[in-house]
């Protein structure tokens, strides 16, 4: 005779082997790619912000992953979601897209360019050529010129990327022989207390950057003219490669404004040219500031184009590398902000998701995205200051 107590160990184990059944196969998610209609097209550009909800024509049922698609490398790419199907049972729907590159590179290049006779230069390297994934495009001057005679040369500049895709700017080059120096010529300024009048309201304020091109600063008299903030510059990396330089000025500035009652920011003048380099130069600027109060953002300011076509990186990559150190500054508690003239953010700066700090000298700027400082102009006169300074609108939510 069977033991009760062995039938009913073996009762229980039976239901809830058979619960556990019911539960499993209620609740887990079946491949099945039949409640979905896809787009035609399935290749997407790279780089590109797509969600899955963008490639699908019609559903019927209730999308419930909705993420971004990984398009950061080319080649096929394999794409999986899950959504309840119109009997309200999940499912796992799954498809390949083809990520490729369809940007032809960037060559920054106007319809005419001039240099120096008897200039010792590469023409080729001189003037910026970037892709945006190809870390080293094809770049070539097509015609024949001759650096040191004097005249003009039509050309083109040919630029192709690993996929193909071309760029093809018409120019002009002139070769000129400098003129000497003439009678100095009358040198427009941008007077302080007009832009202060023109610019200041409830929602924004006014100050200026500086670094050691002003030279000794009194900071009292600048607070005094109306100034509220100033950008001060830390330091600069004395090339590609290059070292890691304290702005001779710095530490004077930063005591003095602060002392003053000014708010402070900083920035960084960059030749990086690797994420690893970017980071190991956010490490330095903090060393740098951390026993000052910094109240306003710590600025990456890179502008060394005519040294981009030696670096080998692409424009998604130097986006990356101004990333690097902003998110090493942001996480050591600072604000950050990356720095770029109008042009250069719409054109190399575009996968920027930092806050920006403009540079557009003009009365009103056309700028179209959001920024949080604007340079306006870079012949400010301002009591307290002998030479000229940019001046800056700083503006508040």
């Amino acid at each position: 005779m069977i033991n009760k107590k062995i039938l009913v160990l073996f009762l229980v184990i039976f239901i809830t082997s058979f619960i556990s059944l019911a539960i499993y196969l209620n609740v887990r998610i079946v491949d099945d790619n039949t409640g979905f209609i896809l787009k035609d097209n399935l290749d997407v550009s790279v780089y590109s912000n797509l969600k899955i909800s963008d490639l699908i024509k019609s559903m019927d049922g209730k999308l419930l992953t909705d993420e971004i698609i990984n398009t950061d490398s080319l080649g096929l790419k394999k794409v999986s979601f899950i959504y309840v199907n119109k009997e309200n049972k999940k499912r796992r729907g799954t498809f390949n897209v083809t990520v490729v590159d369809d940007e032809k590179p960037l060559v920054w290049l106007s319809n005419s360019y001039s240099i120096k006779v008897n200039s010792d230069v590469n023409l080729e390297d001189s003037i910026m050529c970037a892709d945006n994934y190809d870390s080293n495009p094809s770049c070539k001057i097509i015609g024949d010129y001759d650096l040191n005679k004097v005249g003009s040369y039509d050309l083109s500049y040919v630029a192709t990327d690993s996929s193909n895709n071309k760029n093809k700017v018409d120019f002009t080059l002139y070769v000129y022989e400098p003129k000497e120096d003439g009678d100095e010529k009358n040198v427009s300024v941008t007077n302080f207390d007009e832009v202060l009048s023109s610019y200041k309201t409830k929602k924004s304020e006014v100050g200026i950057d500086v670094s050691k091109w002003q030279g000794k600063i009194d900071f009292n008299k600048v607070k005094e003219a109306g100034a509220s903030f100033v950008m001060i510059r830390v330091g600069s990396q004395n090339g590609v490669n290059g070292e890691y330089v304290i702005d001779p000025y710095f530490e004077t500035n930063v005591s003095s404004a602060i002392k003053s009652g000014l708010k402070v920011g900083v920035y960084f003048y960059s030749y990086a040219d690797s994420k690893k380099e970017a980071k190991k130069q956010a490490k330095w600027v903090i060393e740098k500031i951390k026993k000052y109060q910094i109240t306003l953002p710590v600025a990456f300011d890179w502008e060394c184009y005519s040294s981009f076509n030696e670096m080998d990186i692409s424009l998604f990559g130097l986006n990356e590398i101004a990333d690097s150190f902003l998110k090493e500054v942001e996480k050591n508690g600072y604000e950050v902000m990356l720095y770029g003239s109008k042009n250069y953010l719409n054109s190399v700066w575009k996968y920027n998701k930092n806050d920006v700090w403009l540079a557009h000298y003009s009365e009103k700027t056309d700028y179209q995205n959001d920024f949080v400082m604007w340079q306006l102009c870079q012949n400010g006169v301002i009591d307290g200051i002998e030479k000229m300074v940019d001046i800056n609108v700083l503006y508040h939510d």
